[in-house]
This record gives structure tokens, C-alpha cells and sequence, in this order.
């Protein structure tokens, strides 16, 4: 068994994580996480029982190899893994999809938890169409390559009704935010969803000529964009 284990979103609270997390941790044999300390931080503000040493850790992050991924399969045949994102719900802009799709073809039970998604709770808040949605990840880090991208976006929106929704690394934001309130027409709705859950909480959808006579500094803050 393979459990997907949803972490918080930056708020340690353990009320903001449901209560039969911990029981399914204390289960696991083995967790498979993107970095060591952060996750063995976490484990210990769930206050589980099981002592932090007796967990089996190993590294899954975007670099983990197919040898690597082949070898901790082997491992989830015999044992109870749990994979951990670095921030909220596994396997969704995360690298812990390429265990789960091997899992899938070895015939391994997968169960994902509940918890929050930074994902779902900014598109839950925005006000845009929620029955069709499409998730980019990273827009390009080159600027002419991202100017271009964030046009199709907005002309897919239009045509398609569609929600679009994309994410920068926090650092980067500023620079996002800004080619978007360039680039985009001044009546296209932009949402942003930054530190979710946290109490510095930013959620609100604004046409971007509205945007522009204030934009809010998003610098190393997690954040989440939308637009319609």
C-alpha cells in the first residue's frame, strides 16, 4: 500500500490537516519525501507515536532517476509507504506522480488522503468556472516565451470559458504578476492565491485594469494565478 500524504500549506496547525492522518502515518513503514528535514518537521508537529528513527526515509524529488523509482517500488511491494509532498496534497505538481504511476502498473494499492491543495482551494475562492479548469504548472522562465504563453492562456479562457490556473516559483512572482497586468487584456479576470491557509491569506479575483492601480507584493510568497 502506497498512502498519499498531504502536508500543510506553510500553516502548522494540525487542525488544518484531518485527525486520521496521523493514524495512517504511524502505519507507514517507509516515506518517501522531497526533503528530509522539512519532512521529518512535519511528522513531528502531526505528534505521532511512532518514533521519528523507526520511519525508513527516502528521497523522491525531480531528480530521482527510473533505477532509483524501480528500487523503492520494490520496497512498496513488502512494506507500507506513504509519500509526502513538500507542501500540500502529493503527486499534483509534484514528483511523487512517477511512484504513484508505477505503482499503478505493478498492481499496488494506492490511497490518497484529503488535505489542503493550494490548487483547489484558490480556484474554491476565485468565483471562476470550476467545471472546466486547466492546471499549467510553470509558465517559461524566458520572458518573450512567457509573454506568448500568457496570451494563449487568455485567448483559451475566452474561447473556451475555461478557467486557467498556473503557479511561479515564490521568488519569481513579482516579475509573473507584472507581464500579466502588461499583457493581458484590462477587463480579463486575474485571481491570485497567496500564502492560503496562512493569516497573511491574500484571495481575490479583480479585473487586471483594477489590479493595476495596485498590485500587491507577492515576492516569496506561495501563490497561485487565475485568470477568465
Amino acid at each position: 500500500m502506497i498512502y498519499l500524504i498531504p502536508t500543510h500549506l506553510g500553516n502548522p496547525d494540525p487542525s488544518l490537516l484531518p485527525a486520521y492522518l496521523k493514524t495512517q502515518l504511524e502505519a507507514c513503514d517507509i516515506l518517501f519525501v522531497e526533503h528530509l528535514k522539512t519532512a521529518r518537521h512535519f511528522i513531528k508537529s502531526m505528534q505521532v507515536e511512532k518514533a521519528i528513527d523507526d520511519f525508513q526515509w527516502e528521497l523522491l524529488d525531480k531528480d530521482t532517476d527510473d533505477a532509483t523509482l524501480s528500487k523503492y517500488i520494490l520496497l512498496a511491494k513488502d512494506k507500507t509507504c506513504g509519500i509526502l509532498s513538500e507542501a500540500g496534497v502529493p503527486a499534483v505538481a509534484d514528483p511523487g506522480a512517477a511512484l504513484v504511476k508505477i505503482a499503478h502498473r505493478n498492481n499496488i494499492p494506492v490511497k490518497p488522503m484529503i488535505g489542503p491543495s493550494s490548487l483547489i482551494l484558490a480556484l474554491m475562492g476565485s468565483g471562476m468556472n470550476g467545471q472546466q479548469f486547466a492546471f499549467h504548472g510553470y509558465l517559461p522562465v524566458d520572458k518573450a516565451a512567457r509573454i506568448q504563453r500568457i496570451k494563449l492562456l487568455e485567448q483559451k479562457a475566452r474561447k473556451d470559458k475555461e478557467t486557467q490556473l498556473f503557479i511561479e516559483t515564490p521568488y519569481r512572482n513579482n516579475g509573473l504578476l507584472t507581464d500579466l497586468v502588461e499583457q493581458l487584456a484590462g477587463d480579463t479576470l486575474l485571481c491570485i492565491g497567496a500564502d492560503l491557509t496562512l493569516e497573511t491569506e491574500l484571495l481575490q479575483t479583480k479585473k487586471v485594469k483594477e489590479w493595476k492601480q495596485a498590485l500587491p507584493d507577492l515576492n516569496k510568497r506561495p501563490a497561485v494565478f487565475l485568470i477568465a
